[in-house]
């Protein structure tokens, strides 16, 4: 029994099945099948009860994984700590970040990162559907926007501001928007969340803060193809500053409403680094979370 059968077996109860632990570990799931048979083998027990439409732990299973796993991750995580000391970043380093924010500000980042540690290896996972960190493995995940209540550990990554821009010619031919209700009269580009679809928020210099509904004829749940809708003369879009800087600072959008704070949901929103609360940091993680501490502190998004 060695520690890479136990550490299948865990995953495999984290993950559900054999093929994803399989897809995981780039192997065939037969044998991921293998492993566990021979772990059950071994033990002289049956793990799992297996189906053609579900598998699940049988009784002794759950009580061999309620005691195993905590041992198998105290002894990886002394393993971590070991390999830790003295040397530099290694291994594997796999990271989850929204779509629009790895594709604008992480992955320039990248190629600096990676060349000052060229022992360490980077896996991205981009998507915009929350990621469990544990059953997917994750080392660092970045979130926008309000935490849920969790039991990892998050730590502040840069504000988040945002704008309500539209393009020159769309703002040409419709009516002035002038104070924030003029926004009723137009086309608004929505996000399919609760808040984004519904209403917007302004805050002026004095703190007064204004609810306007909103309403359009296009909803999309990625930043980016707003911004294309709104670049397209389509209408108004609500969007994280460091989406549209660029098209702002070109003229390609107008900022519509430079001298108020405006969101749909709070104000005071952030970008958070997240990672599985332990007792022990890996060295790698702490560099990757130094290193875009320092590169953001030095130019916001």
């Amino acid at each position: 029994m060695d520690l890479s059968t136990l550490q299948i077996f865990i995953d495999v109860v984290r993950r559900g099945s054999f093929a994803a632990v399989a897809r995981e570990m780039d192997v065939a799931a037969s044998s991921i099948s293998r492993s566990v048979n021979s772990l059950e083998k071994e033990l002289g027990i049956r793990l799992f009860q297996r189906s053609t439409r579900r598998m699940k732990l049988t009784e002794a299973g759950m009580v061999y994984y309620s005691r195993v796993e905590p041992l198998v991750d105290e002894i990886l995580r002394a393993q971590t700590m070991a390999v830790d000391i003295g040397e530099h970043p290694k291994g594997r380093l796999r990271i989850t970040a929204p779509v629009t924010f790895g594709q604008i500000s992480l992955i320039p980042l990248l190629p600096e990162f990676s060349e000052a540690y060229p022992d360490l290896s980077l896996e991205i996972i981009m998507t915009d559907s929350v990621v469990d960190l544990l059953t997917e493995c994750i080392d660092v995940a970045i979130r926008l926007g309000p935490l849920e209540d969790s039991t990892f550990i998050a730590s502040r990554l840069c504000k988040m501001d945002f704008a309500i821009c539209a393009s020159p010619d769309y703002l040409a031919r419709h009516a002035p928007l002038q104070t924030p209700p003029d926004i009723r009269q137009h086309n608004c580009l929505l996000f399919p969340i609760a808040g984004y679809r519904s209403r917007w928020l302004f805050r002026n210099p004095k703190g007064r803060i204004t609810e306007v509904p909103v309403n359009g004829r296009c909803s999309i749940s990625n930043a980016n193809s707003l911004m294309q809708c709104a670049l397209r003369n389509m209408g108004l879009a609500l969007l994280p500053r460091w989406v549209v800087r660029n098209e702002i600072e070109s003229g390609a959008l107008i900022d519509i409403f430079p001298d108020y704070d405006v969101t749909a949901t709070e104000f005071d929103t952030a970008a958070w680094l997240l990672y599985p609360s332990r007792e022990y940091l890996p060295l790698k993680v702490r560099a990757f979370v130094d290193f875009l501490k320092q590169r953001f502190s030095e130019s916001p998004p």
